[in-house]
Order: structure tokens, then C-alpha cells, then sequence
């Protein structure tokens, strides 16, 4: 049993896949995870690499009680508001350390995909196959662990479908393909509205006191970074005052990407901030950024990269 799987990731492209062949599903906005039930533990596993198992104690109880002797799953974790849809921002607070309406009770699983089941490595299956053996195992799943299910339709209308309920995309997947890791193209991600992670490398303070006004970022570019400019909505007073103390804690002299900004505060790039934007400019910057929350290091494997 492999000790980790690095994920299949999805490329994202501009309108679905047509074709037989292909499968669609919601998108989740959440924390991908790799669920791993091994001998006597179970461990959860980022994007990253890193083991967070005691992160989501609901969702690595509900997984001792599976039955099977080994597995994997491939998942993302989310917390629903009340219309069914993920939040990315509600799954932060129920993660978070500080008193929260969502604790870690309301973070559910969807998982989307089986890698090993039983002493058996299912990645060389196709997903047709490997979707045949996961369903029966999460039959009847309501609580923490739950089948994310597969839809055969028109793309573009399950897209539309999917926009008009406020969900932030949908995946296409070639249900004749094996499991592999990275992008090789048989899985795609269409969005309602683009969203990716940046780099925070300062931030311009706000007119309000002790609250952040606007925050500086950038993408990877090689082995370097590239600023693909500010961000200056999409959080309360308080949530601008907390992530002017947490930048505050990181503060540098000398700026993390090539920029002149009068009055910023430059930071140390360690941490990792969630944008929805409209589109990217002619000169390489975000149009339309709305700040949605910060992940944490252990999943920067998701930075935008240029």
C-alpha cells in the first residue's frame, strides 16, 4: 500500500468536454484530502503531503468504521452552507482555533474517487471501474464521508445549471481512464468563476484602524515569484484587522517580487490567500480579485504558477 498518492489534478479550460466518454461533477471549494485506512490508523492526507488527521476528527472517525481493510480515498473536504453549496471561508473557520458557529463536526468528505481497496492498487483501472467498487462503500453516506456523485449530461447545460445555483464549477472526467498523478489532461475543471491561490507579499493598510485596505500578490514564475497585483474586497472589519496581524507578524524590508509601492508594507511570502477574479489583464494582473480566505502552507501545492 503506497504511503502517498500524489493527486490527479484537473487542468482548467474555458467550456466542457462533449463526448460519451466523459462524466461530469460539481466542483467543491473546500481542501482536497487523500483518506488513507490502513491496519489500526487512519491517516488524512493534504495536497501537500502533509497529515492532518487530527484536523478533521469526524471524518477519520467515520472512516474507521468503514468496512474494509485498506483503501484509499480521494476527496475534497468542504463545509455546506445552508443552501447545499460549499464555503470555502465557512470551512476556514470551522479549522480554525478560535471560536467558531462551524466547528470541525460540520466538515464533510465528498469523495470522488477509489485508489487501492483491500491489498489491491486500483490506479491502472479506469474510473468507470474504480467508480463501480467506491459506490457500494459509501451507501447510505449522511454523515462526515460522502459519495461526490457523477452525472452523465450535457456539459454546458450542467455547467449553466451549476452557475445558476451559485457552485463555482464543475469537472469533467474520462471515465476510460486510469488514475494518474498531476495533469494529464482526462480530468478537467470548467468555473462559474475563476478562483486560485496566491502568494501574499504585502499589503497597503487600510483607512480604518489597524485593518488591512488592500493586499499585494503574487504568482510562481519559474523558481521565482511574479506580482499579479492587489486585492481589496471580500472580507468584514474584524477579518481585515486579524489578517493585518497575522502580515504584521511577517513584515520585511525588502519585497518578496519586483515592486515600488509608497506606503506598503511588505511581507515575508509564507502566506497563502484564495481569489476569485473576473479574468487576467493584457499586463499580467488580476481583474475583479475578491479576497474568499488564507490557506494554510501545508496545501501552497495549489499556488497559481505561471
Amino acid at each position: 500500500m503506497p504511503a502517498r498518492v500524489d493527486p490527479c489534478l484537473a487542468i482548467l479550460v474555458d467550456k466542457p468536454p462533449t463526448g460519451a466518454d466523459w462524466v461530469f461533477e460539481v466542483k467543491w471549494d473546500g481542501y482536497r484530502l487523500a483518506v488513507h485506512v490502513e491496519p489500526g490508523r487512519v491517516r488524512i492526507i493534504t495536497r501537500g503531503g502533509y497529515d492532518w488527521t487530527d484536523r478533521f476528527p469526524t471524518i477519520a472517525d467515520d472512516a474507521r468504521r468503514l468496512k474494509m481493510a485498506t483503501a484509499i480515498f480521494d476527496g475534497e473536504a468542504v463545509v455546506l452552507d445552508d443552501q447545499g453549496r460549499a464555503d470555502f471561508g465557512m470551512l476556514q473557520r470551522a479549522l480554525g482555533r478560535r471560536p467558531s458557529a462551524y466547528e470541525a463536526g460540520a466538515i464533510v468528505l465528498y469523495v470522488f474517487d477509489l485508489l487501492y481497496l483491500n491489498g489491491r492498487d486500483l490506479r491502472r483501472l479506469p474510473l468507470r471501474e474504480r467508480r463501480r467498487q467506491l459506490e457500494p462503500l459509501m451507501a447510505g453516506g449522511e454523515g462526515a464521508i460522502r459519495l461526490s456523485e457523477e452525472v452523465e449530461a450535457d456539459g454546458e447545460e450542467f455547467l449553466r445549471i451549476a452557475c445558476e445555483h451559485g457552485l463555482e464549477g464543475i469537472v469533467a472526467k474520462r471515465i476510460d481512464r486510469p488514475y494518474r498523478s498531476g495533469r494529464a489532461g482526462h480530468w478537467q475543471k470548467i468555473k462559474c468563476v475563476r478562483s486560485d491561490s496566491f502568494v501574499i507579499v504585502g499589503y497597503e493598510p487600510s483607512t480604518m484602524p489597524g485593518a488591512v485596505g488592500r493586499l499585494l500578490l503574487a504568482a510562481r514564475k519559474g523558481e521565482g515569484l511574479q506580482y499579479v497585483g492587489g486585492c481589496g474586497t471580500g472580507w468584514s472589519y474584524q477579518e481585515a484587522v486579524t489578517l493585518r496581524g497575522l502580515l504584521d507578524g511577517l513584515a520585511t524590508k525588502a519585497a518578496a517580487v519586483k515592486l515600488q509601492r509608497k506606503g506598503a508594507v511588505f511581507t515575508e511570502p509564507l502566506l497563502i490567500a484564495e481569489v476569485e477574479y473576473r479574468a487576467w489583464t493584457e499586463d499580467g494582473k488580476l481583474r475583479h480579485p475578491s479576497f474568499k480566505g488564507i490557506r494554510e502552507r501545508a496545501d501552497d501545492a495549489g499556488v497559481f504558477a505561471f
